[in-house]
């Protein structure tokens, strides 16, 4: 089958890459426009659009999928179906209807639990024991479609949604190649949504990202791992923005008050509303990431110090 694939990050590249040394022919791609990225806030090419330009495929780029230019190309490239991962713009029926098959999207997530633009992170943060991927036909509304397959993965208790979100995309390459070959083979049907276990999953913000020293050490513990690396958990001290890694809860601390610092000689203990957790790594504004100690012997916390 033709097939124009739609994504613009990074984790959309496995899937990519799968969909071109597939058995299925590669016409272009769809990303968003170049976009301000840096301190000097040049233009910079997404994921995709590189992915595409060094193997010279053709990349559509338009400011709004509604664009009747871009939906002239698309009808122009006659694709059976266009696949998509982590596209980042809502695609109307006008365009939904182009392909012969539809639009198809890989969502990280088993629907319908997570809908909308973070499920990993969300999953994360909620303390979910088991995620997934799910391939689905894309419809106007937030991830409503009816779903042709998905896979099960476990979230381990050290998983930052990086490493989570990682792993879903190599899972999920394969996954989406499977669904778009049982499609053309005939051997798959869409299978609607549960109205039950409907649950949303917005962007997650810097204010979001914000470690409630006030909330129990697992609670810590799963913010900042759901927030890490984007948008990164923050606190601050001597009222300066720090950027924190993964913690890791502990039992055998002393009771502290939620944002409490104890500096020992090889770790520094933080009080949440529980039990404390230990720093991992430590990264002051403008300054490297750098380990819990040596971030404090830097600083020279002072008794009585603590986050706010």
């Amino acid at each position: 089958m033709r097939l124009v694939f739609a994504g613009t990050p990074a984790v959309a590249l496995p899937a990519l890459h799968a969909i071109a040394t597939s058995r299925h022919e590669l016409v272009a791609v769809v990303t968003r426009p170049d976009a301000p990225a840096g301190r000097g806030r040049h233009l910079v090419r997404s994921h995709v659009a590189a992915w595409a330009d060094e193997r010279g495929i053709e990349v559509l780029t338009p400011a709004k999928p509604r664009e009747p230019e871009f939906q002239d190309r698309l009808r122009a490239l006659a694709p059976d179906i266009v696949p998509v991962v982590a596209y980042g713009a809502l695609v109307p029926r006008a365009a939904l209807d182009i392909p012969r098959l539809g639009w198809i999207n890989l969502h990280f997530s088993l629907l319908p639990a997570w809908r909308g633009a973070a499920p990993v992170q969300h999953a994360v943060l909620h303390g979910d024991e088991f995620t997934g991927a799910s391939v689905f036909q894309l419809e106007e509304g937030l991830d409503t479609g009816p779903v042709f397959g998905t896979l099960t993965e476990r979230i381990r208790p050290t998983d930052t949604s990086g490493d989570l979100l990682d792993r879903l995309a190599e899972a999920g390459a394969g996954l989406l190649v499977s669904v778009v070959d049982a499609i053309e083979d005939g051997t798959v049907k869409a299978v609607p949504q549960p109205d039950e276990g409907v649950s949303l999953a917005p962007k997650i913000t810097v204010e979001d990202a914000q470690v409630r020293w006030g909330e129990p050490a697992f609670a810590v513990d799963r913010r900042i791992r759901a927030t890490t690396p984007a948008p990164g958990a923050w606190t601050t001290f001597q009222q300066e923005r720090v950027k924190l890694g993964p913690v890791t809860p502990v039992s055998d601390g002393p009771r502290l008050q939620p944002g409490d610092l104890l500096v020992e000689k090889k770790r520094v203990l933080v009080g949440t509303a529980t039990t404390p957790v230990a720093l991992g790594e430590v990264r002051a504004e403008g300054k490297r990431a750098m380990a819990a100690p040596d971030w404090a012997r830097g600083v020279r916390v002072s008794d009585g110090e603590r986050f706010e």
